[in-house]
């Protein structure tokens, strides 16, 4: 089934080029803490926010609690206000690193464009959910997808446009699926998505969502259309393959949807 019609329309050099990048909606996304210019004098409550804000609970305890000492601690004597001069920095630093270590993590997992999973980030996670599919028998969808046209889109209006394509599609790509479903950027113009609770879901259904989000990003872009070509392969828990022989096996049927729309183009002309 093809996704959207995809034709980069050409257009002079000179044209509008986009200024901004669309909205990001991943919650993958971390709260890089160390970027900050805050300074421990500053008190935990805009950190604690920050953390909350990011959706860290993990932290967002760790500051909480932190506050609780902190309140108590709150006293005119020399010995109290020698411990909070002592304590409060080595906290925030404690944070601090933790956080960064975090982020140094997240970085080494996800593509720094679009902030889905890189190829290492989604291997990690699609192959432990791949485990967990065959204990609970499940039947999750594999897409691979790959971005028609953006050799054209990079020739006619530049790498930053194409940039902007690739963002465009990876909003498309997290609209279209769960939170719990698994996202990546392998590189290039290929995407991958494990679906992993589309067992109850038809390939019709996550196939015509995403084509209709992707309708909706092309309808303030009148010089392009970001299209999708789809390979789906499903897992069977009964006869469980590789995470690798999965990927060929959608990678081909991508392939072979590509062939069809080349072979019909070609027949028409």
């Amino acid at each position: 089934m093809a996704i959207t019609e995809l034709q980069a329309e050409k257009s002079p050099q000179s044209a509008r080029l986009t200024t901004e990048l669309p909205k990001q909606t991943s919650n993958r996304k971390v709260l890089a803490m160390n970027r900050r210019n805050g300074r421990p004098e500053n008190g935990l409550a805009e950190n604690l926010s920050c953390a909350l804000q990011a959706a860290d609970s993990e932290f967002g305890h760790i500051l909480q609690e932190v506050d609780e000492i902190s309140k108590l601690l709150r006293s005119d004597s020399p010995d109290t206000q020698t411990v909070r001069v002592a304590t409060h920095p080595a906290v925030w630093g404690a944070v601090k690193q933790a956080l960064v270590d975090r982020e140094l993590r997240y970085l080494a997992l996800t593509d720094d464009l679009t902030c889905l999973y890189n190829r290492r980030g989604f291997f990690a996670a699609a192959v432990q959910q791949l485990k967990l599919a065959v204990r609970k028998e499940q039947s999750p969808l594999l897409l691979y997808c790959d971005l028609d046209n953006l050799k054209e889109i990079n020739d006619s209006f530049g790498h930053r446009e194409g940039d902007l394509a690739l963002v465009r599609t990876a909003d498309a790509l997290e609209q279209s699926f769960r939170d719990s479903d698994i996202l990546a950027r392998l590189g290039g113009d290929e995407f991958v998505v494990l679906a992993s609770e589309a067992s109850s879901q038809t390939q019709e259904v996550l196939l015509h969502r995403l084509e209709k989000n992707l309708k909706k990003s092309n309808a303030n872009e009148s010089r392009y259309k970001v299209s999708l070509s789809v390979g789906v392969a499903r897992f069977d828990p009964k006869r469980a393959i590789s995470l690798g022989e999965l990927m060929a096996q959608a990678d081909e049927a991508m392939c072979e949807q590509k062939r069809n729309r080349h072979r019909f183009s070609s027949d028409n002309n």
